[in-house]
């Protein structure tokens, strides 16, 4: 079980807002997050990944606090090592799809497993510069199960992908997800695309 708590001051357009999110996530279970833009989607993946501090709150996975803004304590984003595919991929220029994943896992079986998965393995000794946006994307995401995280935090994962190769690899992480026991966030702009699969939702106004 994932536990949350949290407040979080944002700056918008209008002039400030109030991120409030109370919810609870059982461990497993995939839940898409969605909501106005400025609404705080983002941040609060940020702030579960300990990227951002909130101003108060409390994150409990399991039995281990990662976060209780009243006596202190706020792992750092290493000891928290949860799985982020960011909105921009993130992904370091210098190094080729095999590096990536080879510098967050030195299983071997297992990156040749994920490469299949995202349809990269022949292109492993390219660099992002010489990735189409969609290539990029399933990196990104790759990269992010290489380490096999308990909590998979994804931001718009999708929105480069074709619906073809959307549903094909939606389908290959579904099972993904179940064998390593990951619970997974995912923020979408496009809710709908979800609703087959998740298990829970998670509004934010």
């Amino acid at each position: 079980m994932i536990s949350i708590a949290i407040e979080k001051n944002l700056k918008v357009y209008k002039g400030r807002h109030v991120l409030k999110v109370d919810h609870q996530f059982a461990t497993g279970s995939t839940t898409k997050i969605y909501g106005p833009s400025g609404a705080g989607k983002t941040t609060l993946l940020k702030v579960i990944a300990g990227l951002i501090q909130p101003e108060q709150g409390k994150i409990m996975v399991g039995q281990q606090c990662w976060l209780d803004t009243a006596n202190g304590t706020n792992l750092s984003p290493q000891k928290r090592m949860p799985g982020f595919v960011f909105q921009d991929y993130a992904l370091f220029p210098n190094m080729t799809i095999a590096e990536h994943l080879a510098y967050a896992t030195s299983d071997q079986q297992w990156i040749d497993r994920l490469l299949k998965l995202g349809k990269l393995d022949t292109l492993t000794d390219h660099k992002p510069i010489h990735l189409s946006g969609g290539q990029q994307q399933r990196l990104a995401i790759l990269r992010a199960l290489a380490i096999k995280p308990k909590v998979l935090l994804m931001d718009e994962p999708f929105s480069a992908l074709d619906p073809e190769m959307k549903a094909e690899l939606i389908a290959g992480l579904r099972l993904v997800f179940k064998e390593i026991g990951a619970t997974v966030l995912i923020v979408s702009h496009n809710p709908q695309e979800l609703d087959d699969w998740v298990d829970n939702e998670l509004y934010i106004a």
